[in-house]
């Protein structure tokens, strides 16, 4: 059973939020009765249910609901625009959605009440191989599809992440992310309310509040790296914030690569370092540096229990080397894979062989103790360039070793002498004036010449999405300077 919220101690709080808090007992009283009350409108497991991802507790007791009842939750991004909202209500075909949307919508709209329940009857524990969620992809390479991720994957990966971290119900999980996507969702609502663990959940993310919420019990944060960023300059600044991060028992990056420059940042001033983890939403996490591990700056580790992962080539061939150089795409296997596209057979026979593996399209090389290094997007990462294959995020990584630099991106171009040519995007810090020229120099001095950029455009930002992603498809599309 992915819930019970029935091992947490006596009175020990589930769920933080402004000047309140549930109880596990409340949570559940809760979540069962607004299950029941699904369950009354004709609602049964295996249905799906749109949730509005609010960050809220409404939003926490609706998906906890659907857990504990076997709903299948389908979260909806609050900021989603009408044409991908459309797409999503009609390839979900939700029986209901829970929460404001603020719009009229073609579903059956209904309110969590968090006042006056009584007692409501448990539900059977929905079987492993049942659908809990389904995750939409953020639709870079076409319309968003519908990752279905079943309560045994969820289960597992969340049991095998507390064993790598030593997560226990004496943590205090400080929650600054979405409730949409895996991050936020799955590790942070369901992964602290499984060990039993307290969640402090912040209505948005704010460094200043963050760092409090450290200073208040907090033993544990997980981030993205644009958040690490903004919590370094403030601990730059501000010794309490820099205290707050140094006594938290656990800091976990992910979604992208921490920069070996935040990572040192981080290391300087809080005096203790950062983890990270890697994973996709189709597989939710696949390795991680473990606690006992230490911070391993520009690795996400090993496999994870229970996890296969192998490197492969462009024939989907295995790739035995483990001399943390040769290149080779991500390929997974295990109880955290996905069950498919939903509607998309097509899509899923793509990514996913008769074996079981999983092709993620991630471009990584393999250390000797197995720890994976992360170097980008096989489509948009792997750049070939006059006969050699080079690594987008190595050449991001030694542009951000520059002084002047604050974010960089790089992708290749086509080009008709070199077949891509090497061109990168960076944003200054406030006051920098290192001119295109001097960077591609600089990467040429850090790296082999021929990685060097051919080309870098000064920006004064960095497209990103919600989770802090590069969106590299819109670079180039104006705003270089």
């Amino acid at each position: 059973m992915l819930l019970s919220l029935q091992t947490a101690r006596a009175g020990r709080v589930a769920i933080r939020h402004g000047d309140g808090s549930l109880t596990y007992e409340r949570l559940r009283e809760l979540a069962l009765a607004h299950a029941r009350s699904l369950s009354a409108q004709g609602l049964r497991a295996g249905d799906r249910v749109a949730v509005w991802a609010s960050v809220e507790p409404r939003t926490a007791v609706a998906l906890v609901a659907n857990a504990l009842a076997g709903f299948v939750s389908v979260p909806v991004n609050p900021a989603v625009g009408e044409r991908e909202l459309a797409h999503l209500l009609v390839d979900a075909a939700p029986r209901v959605l829970v929460g404001d949307a603020g719009r009229a919508l073609p579903v059956p709209a209904v309110q969590v009440d968090l006042a006056g329940v009584r007692r409501a009857a448990p539900f059977a524990a929905p079987e492993a191989r049942a659908p809990a969620l389904v995750l939409y992809t953020s639709g870079t390479t076409g319309r968003p599809k519908g990752a279905v991720l079943s309560h045994g994957a969820l289960a597992s990966n969340l049991d095998a992440l507390a064993r790598a971290w030593r997560w226990t119900d004496g943590d205090t999980l400080v929650h600054a992310l979405p409730l949409f996507h895996v991050h936020g969702l799955a590790l942070g609502l369901f992964g602290a309310l499984r060990v039993g663990a307290s969640l402090h959940l912040l209505a948005r993310f704010d460094p200043a509040r963050v760092a409090a919420s450290l200073a208040d019990a907090g033993t544990m944060l997980f981030g993205v790296p644009t958040m690490y960023h903004r919590l370094v300059e403030l601990a730059e600044r501000e010794p309490a914030a820099a205290a707050a991060l140094g006594r938290a028992r656990l800091l976990v990056s992910g979604s992208a690569g921490l920069p070996l420059r935040e990572h040192r940042r981080i290391e300087a001033v809080c005096g203790r370092g950062v983890l990270e983890r890697y994973g996709l939403t189709e597989t939710l996490i696949n390795t991680a540096v473990r606690l006992e591990e230490g911070p391993r700056p520009g690795y996400v580790g090993a496999a994870l229990d229970g996890v296969a992962v192998r490197l492969v080539d462009d024939a989907r061939a295995p790739l035995d080397a483990h001399d943390d150089a040769t290149l080779g795409e991500v390929a997974v296997r295990g109880p955290n894979v996905f069950e498919g596209y939903l509607n998309r057979p097509d899509a899923t026979a793509a990514v996913r062989d008769d074996a079981g593996w999983f092709y993620t399209g991630d471009l990584a090389a393999r250390a000797p103790d197995g720890a994976l290094r992360i170097v980008g997007r096989r489509a948009t990462d792997l750049i070939k360039t006059g006969g050699y294959k080079v690594g987008a995020g190595e050449v991001e990584a030694a542009l951000l070793e520059h002084p002047d630099v604050r974010e960089a991106a790089v992708k290749g171009v086509a080009d008709d002498d070199l077949g891509e040519r090497i061109e990168a995007w960076v944003a200054l810090r406030e006051g920098a004036v290192a001119t295109g020229d001097a960077l591609a120099e600089h990467v040429g001095a850090s790296l082999a010449w021929h990685k060097r950029p051919r080309r870098v455009h000064v920006v004064d930002a960095l497209p990103r999405n919600a989770m802090g992603k590069v969106l590299k498809a819109a670079l180039g599309q104006g705003g270089a300077r």
